[in-house]
């Protein structure tokens, strides 16, 4: 079984990570070369929506090493909003090869916000976004509601979505980037992922990184 990280944070990366978080332009890039190489080196499929900011780039460098596939959660069919902004990131190619081997429908944007986190077996928190930070908690208000913990309201992970995994084979985890994050999560917000039996990490650079995804690995193997 491969296991799956979704990928969430900022899309502006100018504003947020050079100007709000005050990272170096060329440690930017170094974090981003380092956390691709070890996710790919650690044998994870990766998930993410296809649109500007820091997942996008992680996942073409992902891709330029020429192993693992990536996946793209697309409200196809959205209405309201479109997609018409995603399809230049969708179609993308790094020496030919696209950056993306397959598509999720969501649906729609509502549904996407939604789901997001849903189908990776981990996530990992590249910044608190307002976006990011809202597919952050509705993946886990979801998983609350896949466990039982609402007795009142009955749902099941592959009735939301046949792809849907959170929770399924590991503890659901959140990885959290400290380089690219000012402050941990929200005390109360920790403490509901804790009530439902889910692992927060905290990693300072890649090598720690590493560390967690090879723990949470030989977690899904027993």
């Amino acid at each position: 079984m491969t296991l799956r990280i979704c990928l969430i944070g900022a899309g502006d990366i100018k504003y947020h990570y050079f100007n709000l978080l005050k990272v170096k332009e060329e440690e930017f890039k170094k974090e981003i070369e380092a956390i691709a190489k070890i996710i790919v080196n650690s044998g994870y499929e990766i998930v993410l929506l296809p649109d500007r900011g820091i997942s996008f780039e992680i996942a073409k460098r992902y891709k330029k090493l020429g192993r693992g596939r990536v996946i793209g959660t697309v409200p196809l069919s959205d209405k309201d909003f479109g997609i018409d902004h995603l399809k230049s990131y969708m179609e993308s190619k790094i020496k030919r090869k696209k950056v993306f081997d397959e598509f999720i429908d969501t649906e729609n944007w509502y549904k996407q916000d939604l789901t997001h986190c849903i189908f990776g077996d981990v996530i990992f928190m590249l910044g608190n976004s307002l976006g990011s930070l809202g597919e952050l908690v509705y993946g886990y208000y979801l998983y609350k509601l896949f466990i039982g913990d609402k007795p009142e309201v009955q749902a099941k992970r592959k009735a939301i979505h046949p792809e849907a995994r959170a929770g399924e084979d590991i503890p659901y985890s959140v990885i959290v980037y400290k380089p690219f994050v000012k402050e941990k999560l929200n005390y109360e917000i920790e403490e509901y992922i804790r009530k439902l039996n889910g692992k927060i990490y905290y990693v300072k650079n890649s090598e720690e990184l590493k560390a967690v995804l090879e723990k949470l690995k030989t977690l899904a193997h027993n």
